[in-house]
């Protein structure tokens, strides 16, 4: 009896949310794939987008997701546009629907997202037709793929998602990647612990996510973690209102050395980046043995270029 044959059924990747644990492992998988092809000694592209025209449209601050995204376009041997809003017609006061209608009539096939506003990409989708549309980041809302980024990290280091006890700590309030990862990392069967002050971790999360823990004692629940995710204080979003100090949040929710010996040895820190060095993590920690950062960057592009390819053959075979 043969297999059904499953193809990716969603023309968007707006969010972790609907996607099922399937379409979960399906880009992971073509990650793994497509990682082969970024270690290649010489050729690292494939012609996959070939003739395919994909706009970066980032209307916030971004060093790894755009070079990243960008990256993987081009391994995909897309043509690519980056759109810069200052320098555009917003800056006049056209509005973003005018400029997502604009967009479309130059029938691009991919629009790849950031902007601060929850829902943007949402939005531009309703307006947008013809081209798919990745979420890059919006708001406090979500980030998709550095979930996606951050689970196939935590699958390559230990070969699986289920079972693992994953602590997520920091600015849980402020954090579109903790909404995210508490998506993913439940639909794919992780035990999710979020940690911080009481002001930065919003107990309402566990209406959505009624399976995660929630807990203000950083040190209580280091020993039992695999993997220790660091979250960066966003003080361009007010996160100093809601502590006391620096030097208090420091003190109790700091990822440091003296920490991470009360870890179990096989465990990992991650942290998406930007990192506040000396806040929530110190560079002895960062630069560690112990650390996935820079993996996390590195596996970001294959986990892109598989969103777009599997984004890309959903539209063509609508």
């Amino acid at each position: 009896m043969t297999q059904e044959r499953y193809t990716f059924p969603h023309r968007h990747l707006l969010g972790i949310e609907p996607l099922e644990p399937r379409d979960i492992q399906m880009i992971l998988d073509q990650a793994q794939a497509f990682e082969e092809v970024c270690d290649r000694p010489e050729i690292k592209i494939v012609p996959a987008l070939r003739k395919r025209l994909v706009v970066n449209l980032f209307f916030e601050n971004s060093t790894r997701t755009r070079n990243s995204f960008e990256i993987a376009e081009k391994r995909l041997s897309a043509e690519i546009i980056n759109f810069y809003p200052d320098s555009s017609s917003l800056s006049k006061g056209e509005t973003l629907i005018d400029t997502a209608m604009n967009l479309q009539a130059m029938r691009p096939d991919l629009i790849v997202m950031r902007h601060s506003a929850a829902g943007a990409p949402v939005m531009l989708a309703q307006h947008i037709t013809k081209a798919s549309i990745v979420n890059a980041g919006d708001g406090a809302r979500e980030h998709p793929t550095q979930a996606l980024l951050d689970a196939y990290t935590l699958r390559k280091h230990f070969g699986r998602l289920e079972g693992l006890k994953v602590a997520i700590v920091g600015d849980i309030r402020n954090s579109r990647v903790v909404r995210s990862n508490l998506w993913l990392l439940t639909k794919m069967g992780a035990h999710v612990t979020l940690v911080g002050p009481p002001t930065l971790l919003p107990r309402e999360l566990q209406a959505t996510w009624p399976g995660i823990h929630c807990t203000n004692d950083f040190d209580a629940i280091i020993p039992e973690m695999d993997a220790i995710m660091m979250l960066r204080c966003q003080f361009e979003r007010g996160t100093g209102a809601y502590i006391p100090g620096q030097g208090e949040y420091v003190r109790y929710y700091q990822l440091n050395a003296a920490r991470m010996r009360r870890a179990k040895p096989e465990a990992v820190v991650l942290h998406p980046g930007p990192m506040n060095r000396g806040v929530e993590i110190t560079s002895e920690v960062a630069d560690g043995p112990n650390s996935v950062i820079l993996d996390q960057v590195t596996n970001g592009v294959p986990v892109r270029m598989a969103v777009l390819y599997l984004l890309n053959n959903a539209a063509m075979e609508a």
